[in-house]
């Protein structure tokens, strides 16, 4: 019984167009579930750092889920078990934004702000993806680059997370917006150059990269808009 997304029997046979159309079209249903998630979240008062009392346990099982779920879907890359597994995450990423999406609407303005970060992570992504269709920069190169930024970015999360700094935070937030940038970039020209053959991995890296832009400029709106 096969219950493969599509077949490949080669690599190259695989036209780059289809896989990037998938993509998007699979990227926009990744945030159905992760909307519900940020609602049910909400409806149910439920956050996952409190919920583990210590800020370490909810910080080692947030780190579990994430990077757990991102193997999981790896490995199913080109099965409806990756994308069933890819809405579970982008539904879990929804719960794990809701408290800052509360904070943010409770504010004086706050829907204007989680509006203007939502307009503009749409234009850092339709920016982007364009983008990547021109540049004529080397993909090997900037995908070295991004690996090594993320290690970086990971260190400095665990630092503030430890120091709890908002000068840090800010700086880290501002990173995450520039660093994700080049990756959605990144990730688009390599389906366009034949270098990622699925759509499910594509779009599980575009929409973590959405993620990060929203969430970082949102952080960033309410540091300098909030009276608190």
């Amino acid at each position: 019984m096969r219950n493969d997304v599509y077949d490949y029997p080669l690599a190259g046979q695989v036209s780059q167009n289809i896989v990037l159309q998938k993509t998007y079209r699979l990227l926009g249903l990744s945030f159905i579930p992760a909307i519900a998630g940020a609602f049910a979240s909400s409806a149910l008062n439920l956050n996952l750092y409190a919920m583990f009392g210590a800020r370490w346990m909810g910080f080692v099982a947030v780190l579990a889920f994430f990077y757990g779920m991102i193997f999981l879907i790896e490995k199913n890359r080109y099965s409806n078990t990756g994308v069933v597994l890819l809405m579970i995450f982008t539904f879990g990423m929804g719960v794990l934004i809701s408290p800052l999406l509360q904070y943010a609407l409770a504010i004086r303005n706050g829907t204007q702000i989680v509006g203007v970060a939502a307009a503009m992570t749409a234009g850092v992504f339709f920016t982007m993806a364009a983008m990547a269709r021109r540049t004529t920069m080397n993909m090997n190169s900037l995908g070295r680059f991004l690996a090594i930024g993320g290690v970086v970015l990971m260190i400095a999360v665990v630092a503030n997370f430890i120091l709890q700094i908002p000068a840090l935070s800010l700086a880290i937030s501002g990173a995450f917006v520039v660093f994700s940038s080049l990756v959605i970039m990144w990730q688009v020209r390599t389906v366009i150059d034949g270098g990622e053959d699925s759509h499910i991995s594509a779009a599980l890296t575009i929409f973590i990269s959405i993620y990060n832009i929203f969430s970082s400029l949102l952080r960033i709106l309410l540091a300098f808009t909030s009276d608190d």
